[in-house]
């Protein structure tokens, strides 16, 4: 797989660096300003670059304080969202996905919810929002549990005009190598509130801040080092101003896939897909890129829990990717040529 940088971005991106190195500021400078500002403005929402996606989940429960609670999480997503929760102290409960969109079961996260429960985290499967993320939210401003998103595969996703990391307290993105907007590492934590935003500012550097040029120390004693670089963070401008293109031209090849898969992942109205994978099941394929997740990825799997999650392991077994990353060769073939090379007929 080859993930193109045009050269137009590639020479913008060297005049970033220019800048990085006339500046004399490597770190929490002027080009993570301005990228948050540009993540500000695309998904509506409050932004705060760190290290990772998974560094971001951390620092939102650092910020709930699940220390000694639960959080529920989905059992078929990566391991380091089960891990964020670890990590921050918290007993991790494992829930049941739906088939539909392969995210978080409403019905199965009611049925783990205790007194104990401090937080569920949601993920974003595939590139779209959950299906029942509107139930989710109603149920834990209701019952007064925190919300959080976990947003590393949502980059473009929206439903109704409404961003990823918009419906709880806070979400977080990542842009790791192979994600829709990759910077190779980072992610991003974005919240309606303001203030939570602010103190992850200074959460992200050991509870110090930059003020006009000058640090600013206050007592956080939980406070880390999650910065991201200069670099880093040029790339992410550049790459921002990047993502319409990517994303335009994986939702061109995303209508062909719909002409050709009927058993696909179907999205409800006003809901648009950044498309990091396009999912198909009980579909041969002679190209794919592989699953979301096999069974084998599952936390509790990973940490020797037999559990009773029957639409999770059924989307493992029935479910593949159709090629859809940015550059993909075959993507200008017309929809006849494509399906005739894709389908593997049973």
């Amino acid at each position: 797989m080859v993930l193109p940088f045009e050269k137009e971005y590639r020479e913008r991106y060297y005049k970033l660096l220019d800048e990085v190195f006339e500046s004399n500021f490597w770190s929490d400078g002027k080009m993570t300003r301005v990228f948050e500002e540009k993540f500000e403005e695309f998904t509506g929402l409050h932004s705060c670059a760190v290290t990772s996606g998974g560094a971001g989940l951390l620092s939102i429960l650092e910020y709930v304080d699940v220390r000694g609670k639960e959080v529920i999480v989905p059992a078929n997503t990566f391991w380091a969202t089960a891990q964020a929760a670890k990590k921050a102290g918290a007993k991790v409960v494992y829930a049941d996905c739906n088939r539909e969109d392969l995210c978080m079961s409403f019905q199965d996260m009611v049925s783990k919810v205790t007194p104990e429960t401090k937080a569920v985290i949601v993920v974003h499967i595939g590139g779209h929002i959950a299906f029942e993320i509107e139930k989710i939210a109603k149920f834990c401003e209701e019952h007064k549990i925190a919300l959080i998103e976990d947003c590393a595969h949502a980059h473009g996703a929206s439903w109704n005009g409404r961003t990823a990391g918009s419906y709880g307290l806070a979400g977080s993105y990542s842009f790791y190598a192979t994600k829709t907007m990759p910077l190779g590492e980072g992610g991003m934590i974005v919240s309606r509130d303001k203030e939570l935003i602010s103190w992850m500012k200074k959460f992200r550097n050991y509870g110090k801040e930059v003020l006009n040029g000058n640090i600013v120390t206050y007592p956080m004693k939980e406070g880390f080092n999650y910065r991201i670089n200069e670099f880093t963070a040029a790339l992410g401008i550049v790459q921002m101003e990047h993502l319409p293109v990517i994303l335009e031209w994986k939702r061109r090849l995303a209508q062909k896939f719909d002409r050709i898969f009927e058993r696909r992942v179907i999205l409800p109205e006003g809901m648009q897909s950044g498309y990091y994978k396009y999912i198909v099941f009980d579909q041969e394929l002679s190209e794919q890129t592989g699953k979301v997740f096999n069974d084998t990825d599952f936390g509790n799997e990973i940490e020797g829990i037999k559990l009773e999650l029957p639409n999770s392991y059924w989307v493992a077994a029935h479910h593949k990717c159709a090629p859809i990353y940015y550059g993909w060769e075959k993507a200008e073939l017309s929809v006849e040529e494509i399906r005739d090379i894709l389908l593997v007929e049973r």
